[in-house]
């Protein structure tokens, strides 16, 4: 690290903290939206909803096919 860097990366260091927080964070988004144990306990929940009545057979139909779309990421 010269001193070149050290005095003009010093005070783009915040942005580099945001950008790698960012880059954490959509890491953590894409693993979560396609894990199987988190989409499997997703339909779990919207067929549980369905079956005690909170949700029509179209809003199951629409929760499902939102769940498998953010799955495969179309």
């Amino acid at each position: 690290m010269g001193l070149g860097t050290l005095l003009f990366g010093w005070p783009l260091l915040p942005i580099y903290s945001v950008v790698k927080l960012g880059e954490l964070l959509r890491d953590e988004v894409e693993r979560e939206l396609r894990d199987p144990a988190v989409v499997r306990r997703r339909l779990e929940e919207v067929e549980q909803a369905r079956a005690a009545g909170r949700i029509s057979e179209e809003e199951e139909a629409r929760a499902v096919e939102e769940i498998l779309q953010g799955m495969t990421g179309w």
